[in-house]
């Protein structure tokens, strides 16, 4: 005796099927884009895209307010981003350790969450102490290249790009201590990352 399988089994077989061919093409999509370069580095050395964005307190975020200034950390992420909630208490712990009133440097983080909410939620659990700002319609992202978060750039005080990178970068605390020009920076031991499981 031979058994057939139910119209629920050969549902969840074809399903299988089609997510294993989806999660196939965008594996491969993702590793072409990376061995292709990285579209964010593509602007090194060259201006940073200007952008003026909403931030979560209300206030407009331009990148030009900052020039002959400070300069800037961007980096752009998303509530629903796991390396993104890895890499967030880093830069928190980095902004509270070296961030002063009088520093020469900012951070700003966009937000490409499609919603305000889930950023804002976010945000305020996190603590966050830099500006986070709105980017739902993906314009400012869309002028940096970014195709893959968290991506993190450094503009210098006249506006050039100075550092780009994509993707969770373990050494962020060593490589902004870099970028901004803080000399003998010890990275801070053991930073929690509590935010990750959220």
């Amino acid at each position: 005796m031979q058994l057939r399988p139910s119209r629920l089994s050969l549902l969840a077989i074809a399903t299988l099927a089609v997510f294993t061919v989806w999660i196939t093409w965008r594996a491969k999509a993702l590793e072409s884009g990376l061995e292709g370069g990285d579209e964010t580095a593509a602007l090194l050395h060259k201006p940073a895209p200007e952008f003026n964005l909403t931030s979560l307190d209300g206030s407009s975020v331009s990148l030009a307010e900052f020039r002959g200034k400070k300069k800037v950390v961007i980096t752009y992420w998303a509530s629903w981003c796991g390396p993104c909630r890895l890499e967030m208490p880093t830069l928190r712990a980095f902004y509270n350790r070296m961030h002063k009133e009088d520093s020469k440097f900012e951070f700003l983080a966009i937000s490409i969450d499609d919603d305000r909410d889930p950023a804002e939620r976010y945000a305020a659990q996190s603590k966050l102490p830099f500006p986070v700002l709105l980017d739902s319609a993906q314009t400012a992202s869309a002028a940096y290249g970014v195709n893959a978060i968290p991506a993190t750039f450094v503009v210098d005080e006249n506006g050039t790009v100075i550092y780009a990178h994509t993707g969770l970068e373990p050494a962020m605390e060593i490589v902004l201590a870099r970028e901004l020009g803080i000399k003998n920076y010890k990275p801070a031991m053991g930073v929690p990352n509590a935010d990750a499981g959220h």
